[in-house]
């Protein structure tokens, strides 16, 4: 191998020998052990995401919200992703979910990100409930909305099933990917 060769190598191998290290500290970030805990998550984040104008057609329209405060996505070529979350329907908590999703291609790097997940509709909200857990892609459509898309949010242009907003991206990865990820209902202690 020349020196050239190994000189190229080097980020690339300082990557590969840190994910590891950055998984496991971030992986503790993401896991909540008890209610209590996603409860306050949530509720920082719900207060959070209240204070954006973006929002407020959303949270007027919302049947429920799915909060998953923190969400650690991580990987080298072989990626994953996981978070806990509580559903919000009125003021309260009415049941607690883990998100989950798996990738394969040029993936490389770390972060924790948060998503809210607005719920329109009867039929939306009943994906959640499914016995195996709601891989999204199957089901209601849900769409994700970047900066440029919630400009354009009203009451009246609300119309699909589920939206989606990121936020709190914190991290060397370039965005937080929900396509085929499978959401399922826990029992947290």
């Amino acid at each position: 191998m020349t020196e050239t060769t190994r000189r190229q190598m080097l980020p690339l191998g300082a990557v590969i020998a840190s994910a590891p290290t950055m998984l496991a500290f971030a992986s503790r970030a993401a896991l909540a052990v008890t209610r209590a805990e996603i409860d306050g998550e949530v509720a920082n984040a719900l207060s959070a995401l209240r204070t954006l104008d973006i929002t407020r057609p959303l949270f007027a329209g919302a049947k429920s919200i799915l909060i998953f405060p923190r969400i650690l996505s991580g990987g080298f070529i072989v990626g994953g992703q996981y978070g806990q979350g509580a559903l919000i329907a009125g003021d309260r908590a009415v049941g607690y979910y883990n998100i989950a999703g798996a990738s394969f291609g040029f993936t490389m790097g770390a972060q924790v990100a948060g998503l809210a997940m607005f719920f329109m509709t009867d039929a939306a909200c009943a994906a959640l409930d499914a016995e195996s857990g709601w891989e999204i892609g199957t089901g209601p459509a849900v769409v994700a909305l970047d900066q440029g898309m919630q400009a354009d949010i009203t009451s009246t242009t609300l119309a699909a099933p589920v939206y989606a907003i990121s936020f709190s991206q914190q991290g060397l990865m370039a965005s937080l990917s929900i396509n085929e990820s499978k959401i399922t209902r826990i029992q947290p202690e």
